[in-house]
């Protein structure tokens, strides 16, 4: 199979996105939902449905995932296992992409889509199947998606009277992982001294965890 480019964005693009969510959900003490760890960045919707982006040197990455109601591209073990034909996430892929697929396969979990960024763009084996990569919902896709999610995220706070201001999450990706107390305070209130606060410190940790990646190219 041939491979296609995709319109999405770059690493560098999703980080300040994708680090912004990650500190609003662990300071809210669902951190594991979404957030970086070595060189990979997950996300999750806590129905089963999930992404991962590996970092490797060069500034490649691979992102692999599954979506377990749209994903239907079956690759590898899934194919045997609902009786469907299987469609070669990998045909005429470089190497490099495969690692990440098999580690995922080898945790115990279905890989629906895999898709490889290198010299400026993403590329995936052309298929005409629906992978379920757009219905895992990733926030970080876009400002808007970023800021939908984080004012939904949000509202049950103690520290908020009502939603959080749109400023106030631009200036929490503005910050592109380097998010201060004060900047995620902006976004979930002024903690109260109980049980039920937020941590705004567990949210600047997971934040920072984004910096490593990536290295090089955008």
């Amino acid at each position: 199979m041939a491979l296609i480019t995709l319109d999405l964005p770059t690493p560098a693009q999703l980080r300040p996105r994708w680090a912004a969510f990650a500190a609003v959900l662990a300071a809210r003490g669902w951190g594991d939902g979404c957030g970086a760890d070595a060189a990979r960045w997950h996300y999750d919707d806590g129905g089963g449905n999930w992404l991962d982006l590996h970092h490797f040197d060069g500034g490649r990455a691979v992102i692999v995932g599954h979506d377990h109601e749209y994903s239907n591209t079956y690759y590898g073990p899934a194919a045997t296992y609902f009786q469907e034909r299987e469609t070669d996430l990998l045909a005429g892929a470089p190497a490099w992409w495969e690692p990440p697929v098999r580690a995922a396969q080898e945790a115990g979990a279905w890989v629906g889509f895999a898709y490889g960024f290198e010299g400026g763009r993403w590329e995936s084996v052309a298929y005409e199947a629906d992978d379920g990569f757009a219905s895992v919902g990733l926030p970080a896709l876009s400002m808007d998606m970023t800021v939908e999610f984080i004012t939904e995220y949000t509202k049950e706070s103690p520290g908020l009277e009502g939603p959080p201001m749109a400023a106030a999450i631009e200036a929490l990706v503005a910050a592109d992982c380097l998010i201060t107390e004060a900047l995620l305070t902006a976004v979930i209130g002024p903690q109260p001294a109980t049980a039920r606060a937020w941590s705004p410190a567990a949210g600047t940790a997971a934040a920072h965890a984004f910096r490593t990646w990536p290295r090089t190219g955008r």
